[in-house]
């Protein structure tokens, strides 16, 4: 039985669209403004000109009603406002929100959003291939009392809608570790871009053909679910709307534990666009719980 986590008519109806774990971490609806997501930014020391170029392309998440030049303003699922992440014009080009916490004990977490993703409407056509792909992440790190086994762990999950003009439509993970590299000169920062563009799997059996509507500017809203366990480290379920997917295949992108990052729990959405237009994923609501 899920508990009653919150009062209020209103509350009770924003968490009833999820299915939380016993204790709520955060439920994030943008309609109460930003909750604390931002923008991603690069490592840097002395310069900021030292950050890494994929994280030099990043910009700050938005407040959006999703206005539209046909209909004015969509609005959320149950309100105006959404959180827009949305790319720059240029082909390849990506942008991350992120939610910086840290949590009180290694145990089962669950993530859970309702989403949606559609290019920018400058043209009279669907545009379906126009994303490339949209997708969330985690970046985990164990206590300090850990040990010498701890390390930092990040679960990746994306859907590659299109590549190069071809629809594709599956669910892809990343564990290939990528270059780290230190920032500065004093010993202190590092950084590394994981969602560069090479290291992608296939997800086992993880095609799936999304909800996207007749003309550029209609959305709908799509249910996620991501399940992990910080104490093993390993992603235990993973949902979109009506699909479960087998997850036995799924792994992680796991590097040395960094020095400072102890008890991390980041989480974060991007967006991928595979034309010279803008792409948008929206994120209605989150709800990030635990069983601890």
């Amino acid at each position: 039985m899920r508990p009653n986590l919150r009062s209020g008519a209103a509350d009770d109806a924003a968490l009833s669209r999820f299915d939380p774990l016993p204790r709520i971490i955060c439920l994030d609806d943008f309609d109460c403004g930003f909750c604390g997501w931002t923008q991603l930014v690069g490592n840097y020391e002395e310069d900021l000109d030292a950050m890494l170029p994929g994280y030099a392309q990043h910009s700050a998440p938005m407040l959006s009603t999703i206005g539209s030049w046909d209909s004015g303003s969509h609005g959320g699922v149950d309100g105006d406002y959404v959180l827009k992440v949305a790319t720059a014009p240029r082909a390849g080009a990506q942008n991350v929100a992120i939610k910086r916490l840290t949590f009180r004990k290694a145990g089962p977490i669950r993530l859970e959003a309702y989403v949606t993703f559609k290019p920018e409407a400058n043209e009279l056509k669907l545009s379906e291939t126009d994303i490339r792909s949209f997708g969330f992440l985690f970046d985990l790190q164990g206590s300090d009392t850990s040990g010498p086994v701890s390390e930092r762990v990040m679960p990746h999950m994306r859907f590659l809608n299109a590549k190069d003009g071809e629809h594709v439509q599956k669910w892809q993970f990343k564990r290939q570790a990528v270059p780290i590299v230190p920032i500065g000169n004093d010993n202190k920062t590092i950084s590394h871009y994981h969602l560069a563009p090479d290291g992608w799997e296939d997800l086992e059996g993880g095609g799936q053909r999304l909800c996207y509507n007749e003309i550029p500017t209609k959305v709908n809203w799509h249910y996620i679910r991501f399940d992990f366990d910080l104490a093993a480290m390993q992603c235990t379920h993973f949902q979109c709307n009506d699909r479960v997917f087998d997850v036995s295949g799924f792994d992680s992108l796991r590097i040395p534990a960094m020095k400072n990052l102890w008890c991390m729990l980041n989480v974060a959405f991007f967006a991928e666009t595979d034309t010279d237009k803008r792409a948008f994923v929206y994120l209605d609501s989150v709800c990030l719980s635990g069983d601890f």
